[in-house]
């Protein structure tokens, strides 16, 4: 998914409202020498800068911390990624609505979907697609 800045910033707000106010319900004390922030880096195993950087709105984080925030308040994965603003609730319903007996789509198909209809651009595109898709003639797995 993919933010401007000024996407970027309000995101990381909107994360560090929830978050706050998930950490204040979970009975973390957030009030400055209250302590809830070091516990909670504790409980969760993100470090206390990293807490603090998430709770002052300088972005949420890679999906490490995000799965250790889900674990540490009992919420489901999904749910504080699309408060982070990696995913969105369209995204989650994609997957879920995916039927898993269904091959995958077929590169001509997603030409359709994504509405490549020049030819040129859909030979070079369906092309491209099926290199990818197609092992080495030797096959050795591609290098990351």
């Amino acid at each position: 998914m993919e933010h401007d800045d000024a996407t970027r910033a309000q995101s990381a707000q909107q994360f560090a409202a929830w978050l706050r106010a998930e950490l204040t319900a979970a009975g973390y004390n957030l009030a400055a020498r209250g302590g809830g922030q070091r516990r909670f880096a504790k409980d969760s195993g993100i470090t206390t800068s990293t807490v603090s950087r998430m709770l002052s709105g300088e972005g949420a984080t890679d999906t490490r911390n995000l799965e250790r925030i889900a674990a540490a308040l009992r919420k489901p994965l999904a749910d504080v990624m699309v408060r982070a603003g990696v995913l969105t609730t369209r995204d989650l319903q994609e997957v879920a609505l995916r039927d898993p007996t269904r091959p995958p789509m077929t590169p001509d198909e997603a030409a359709d979907e994504l509405g490549i209809t020049d030819p040129h651009a859909r030979r070079v595109f369906i092309a491209t697609t099926e290199a990818l898709r197609t092992p080495p003639a030797d096959g050795r797995q591609a290098e990351h």
